[in-house]
């Protein structure tokens, strides 16, 4: 009977109606039996009877504009603003030779480029550069503010790609492999003006992706300016190139170049301000139009001439 009782107790059930059942049934009654009596007599767990109960309204003050901590502007999308974003792969030998005008590797560089896409809400953002770069500057590889490539590995950004020494000589591991190979399994964007042809022509899917996902860059009196059209004029925009959902841009009608004096009708590939609602008609129609003359008529005549 306890066993029972514990039992339909888990269940949500009250312990007045289990009891009234087991009275009627006996001991011996079956579960199921039991649950069945339950069911028959209304009763209903404490669980769905919570649910069938509509929550309190809560009276807010006429003007108040004040929402609880946990609610969110209308629009306002669940997740992170964040997830939109691809992840950012940098290939800080590139980035830093080009900021130091390919003389000296300016790790300054790689912190305005780091900067500039944290500022955008990037928060994967990965820079690779050689392991023999901690090594201290010589002169024929110059280093400059060495201590942000220390700053930015200790915020987990900065990744070195392994290098070693056998007798004497210094064996580097490719790091552009890795750059390319990180960027194609995140589905990000590779920031480089190289343009890897030979890992191009070593995959065929890095080919693609390194057409599609390459961003080059600027460097203007210390400011990192990617272009506004990575992919050309005709391309997506900076913003559509950086997300994972891009906005479809709006249609731009290019103006009919002859106006007014346009022949073609509905046939005009072009955009004609004075059609309002771009209603292109052939000539024969708007002359048909202007008259007063049906368009159905003139659609009989025309399918009378073109039969034999």
């Amino acid at each position: 009977h306890q066993s029972k009782l514990d039992f339909f107790c888990k269940l949500g059930y009250g312990k007045q109606d289990i009891c009234k059942v087991l009275e009627n049934l006996g001991q011996e009654a079956l579960e199921d039996d039991v649950l069945k009596e339950l069911i028959r007599m209304g009763s209903k767990p404490q669980a769905l009877e919570s649910q069938a109960q509509p929550a309190p309204l809560k009276l807010v003050a006429r003007g108040s504009c004040s929402t609880s901590p946990g609610s969110k502007w209308l629009g306002e999308d669940d997740a992170d603003s964040s997830d939109h974003l691809r992840p950012i792969v940098i290939d800080g030998s590139n980035v830093a030779m080009s900021h130091g005008n390919k003389e000296v590797f300016s790790c300054w560089g790689i912190q305005l480029a780091v900067d500039w896409f944290r500022e955008r809400g990037h928060t994967y953002i990965k820079v690779f550069v050689p392991l023999w770069r901690k090594e201290p500057p010589r002169q024929d590889s110059p280093i400059a503010d060495q201590h942000i490539l220390e700053d930015l590995e200790k915020q987990s950004i900065l990744v070195y790609t392994p290098s070693r020494k056998v007798k004497g000589k210094r064996v580097v591991c490719y790091d552009d492999r890795y750059i390319v190979k990180v960027a194609y399994e995140k589905d990000g964007v590779i920031v480089s003006n190289d343009h890897y042809r030979d890992l191009q022509n070593e995959n065929p899917e890095w080919k693609w992706f390194i057409e599609q996902r390459l961003l080059m860059y600027s460097f203007v009196s210390n400011r990192f300016m990617p272009p506004d059209d990575p992919l050309g004029r005709h391309g997506p925009t900076l913003s559509n190139f950086l997300s994972k959902k891009p906005v479809p841009p709006e249609p731009k009608w290019q103006p009919c170049p002859y106006g007014k004096k346009c022949t073609y009708g509905n046939k005009c590939k072009f955009y004609h301000p004075e059609r309002p609602h771009q209603a292109q008609l052939s000539v024969a129609d708007e002359l048909r139009a202007k008259i007063g003359v049906p368009l159905s008529l003139g659609k009989e005549e025309e399918k009378c001439n073109r039969l034999p």
